[in-house]
């Protein structure tokens, strides 16, 4: 089990590593495996990118980010011109829905809401303005709502949905499949075990979305740094 003190060390070689981050401008405080980051950064891409970074170091159970974005001359941008970027990037989106999604922007603030049919729809609305230059922060509240009239996803059983959310786990190098038991119940698939790291827990999540038939997961992984002999 790593120490507090060891934890920081590894992150702030982290934050030190990526190219995109100037981790002179970022704190580091670690209680029990929770990370907390401050500091001030002047683009939403390089706070994500910060966030990004600490949820693969080993040891870390958890993240909290305090991170301001404050924007310098360059990087200002009024409400319409991100909201006119925003509705560009969907458009330019295949995975996104964008007529079934609303945007509004307030003080550089990205609110989505609206409705779609899948988790992973909501997820690269997101994902596709989240680097767009002006953006303070996206607040995702789409809700995935799926049709209730019966489709031939509702054939599959769910010992075949739990089966290929294993291959994809087996197949992903970032995904340790062995400490992953995946539970199905109709629609709903819950994930328990133990993983890594947040990124690990976040990206076993994703992998499950992506299976048909699958409306809602359950991540109740534990992120917990073991040996491999553990």
């Amino acid at each position: 089990m790593k120490t507090d003190a060891e934890i920081k060390d590894n992150v702030l070689d982290e934050l030190a590593w990526q190219p995109d981050i100037d981790e002179t401008e970022i704190g580091v405080i670690v209680e029990n495996g929770v990370v907390t980051l401050n500091g001030v950064v002047d683009s939403h891409s390089k706070k994500l990118a910060a966030e990004k970074a600490v949820k693969g170091v080993f040891g870390v159970k958890a993240l909290a980010s305090d991170i301001e974005v404050k924007f310098g001359d360059d990087y200002k941008k009024t409400d319409k011109e991100i909201a006119k970027a925003i509705v560009n990037a969907f458009e330019w989106n295949d995975s996104v829905p964008e007529n079934d999604i609303k945007v509004k922007v307030e003080n550089g603030w990205v609110y989505l809401s609206g409705e779609v049919k899948w988790e992973h729809e909501k997820n690269a609305a997101k994902k596709a303005i989240q680097n767009l230059i002006g953006i303070v922060r996206v607040i995702n509240s789409i809700v995935v709502k799926q049709d209730e009239k019966p489709t031939k996803i509702e054939e599959i059983k769910p010992f075949e949905v739990s089966e290929k959310i294993k291959k994809a786990f087996e197949r992903s190098a970032e995904i340790d499949a062995k400490k992953i038991t995946v539970l199905t119940e109709g629609h709903t698939v819950t994930l328990q075990g133990k993983v890594h790291s947040i990124k690990e827990k976040e990206d076993a999540e994703a992998a499950a979305y992506k299976a048909p038939g699958v409306y809602e997961v359950k991540n109740d992984l534990k992120v917990q740094y073991y040996t491999e002999y553990a």
